[in-house]
């Protein structure tokens, strides 16, 4: 595993409104430093299409090129206006990053939507997912894998003291596994990718990190914990309110196996906050049923909301993330 310090907590990626500088600014104010947390890139998808986590991600690929149609994100010959829009977002919202993280040192994290998910969103020219076609999935993977190498070096140029951690958002993951992406036609649905071939692509765009950590992001139920880790993946981010005991084997041998887990207890929407100690208080419950000691707890749990804040007031938001690192704080001072 990477030996990476982790921050205690972070946000998952998206953030409400479409001011970058706003953003970057809440986002690293909230998380000074590897004592409070992981800062990160923040994805402001209020913007409209191309700062959405798909376009952001079409626009990342290179040698393949995505513009919108009025049924979605499909794939096309030549850079348009909406790879252009997508990359001018993600360049506004680096430089914001690269403002308020001046002499920063310590980890940084940078989202990208995953290479399955990509498949199920993005269409081919015949207005099927990408996702139907095996040799479309290959260029898809291998294009994303060339876009984050390019993305990431561009960010430790920018932030020379950042300790980089790439996360990659899967949460069409569980339904491509399961067959329940639908067709174009909405009447059928495509046939379940098979697990050693979703396993192998994620591995083979997971190494793109180089000596950075990874996280993969899912908030979906069922999330595939032993293909994950697998796969590469230092951690694995979830909803912690979809868990259910059946995951608990699977989340124990994580743990033991030295595995981070990102847990989501903070609602992503506008709403009341627990107490920090209460918010925490299923992942103390979890830890006693495994039966794992309470002095790993701060060690192995990132503590953040249970997804994006897009759908959050900024004022929540920044709440929220200010709340995530009191949770952490808590977990760590009162384990049991």
């Amino acid at each position: 595993m990477n030996d990476l310090r982790w921050g205690p907590a972070t946000g998952v990626g998206s953030m409400p409104g479409g001011d970058a500088r706003e953003a970057a600014k809440t986002v690293t104010g909230s998380f000074e430093g590897p004592e409070q947390g992981i800062p990160y890139l923040a994805e402001l998808p209020a913007r409209g299409p191309g700062a959405d986590m798909i376009g952001r991600t079409a626009g990342l690929l290179t040698e393949l090129y995505a513009r919108v149609e009025p049924s979605g994100w499909r794939i096309g010959d030549r850079p348009g206006r909406d790879t252009r829009r997508a990359r001018a977002w993600l360049g506004e919202d680096l430089d914001a990053l690269e403002e308020f993280t001046q002499g920063y040192e310590g980890p940084l994290k940078v989202q990208a939507v995953g290479p399955w998910t990509l498949a199920a969103a993005l269409e081919l020219r015949n207005g099927e997912a990408a996702l139907s076609d095996p040799g479309a999935c290959r260029d898809l993977a291998a294009s994303l894998a060339d876009g984050l190498r390019a993305h990431l070096a561009d960010v430790r140029r920018r932030v020379p003291g950042a300790r980089v951690v790439l996360q990659l958002d899967e949460p069409s993951l569980i339904a491509v596994l399961r067959g329940q992406i639908k067709t174009a036609s909405e009447y059928r649905t495509h046939r379940a990718v098979d697990r050693q071939l979703v396993e192998s692509t994620l591995r083979d765009v997971l190494a793109v990190r180089g000596d950075a950590a990874s996280v993969v992001h899912s908030c979906a139920p069922d999330v595939p914990f032993a293909l994950l880790r697998r796969a590469g993946a230092d951690a694995v981010s979830f909803d912690f309110s979809l868990l259910t005991e059946r995951d608990d084997e699977v989340i124990g041998e994580a743990v033991e196996g030295g595995t981070k887990l990102f847990a989501g207890v903070v609602p992503g929407v506008d709403g009341g906050l627990s107490d920090p100690a209460g918010s925490v208080m299923g992942v103390r419950t979890l830890w006693r049923r495994l039966g794992l000691n309470p002095g790993s707890l701060a060690e192995s749990v990132v503590v953040t909301p249970s997804c994006g804040l897009a759908g959050a007031s900024p004022a929540y938001a920044r709440a929220a993330l200010a709340h995530c690192v009191k949770a952490a704080r808590s977990l760590a001072d009162n384990p049991e």
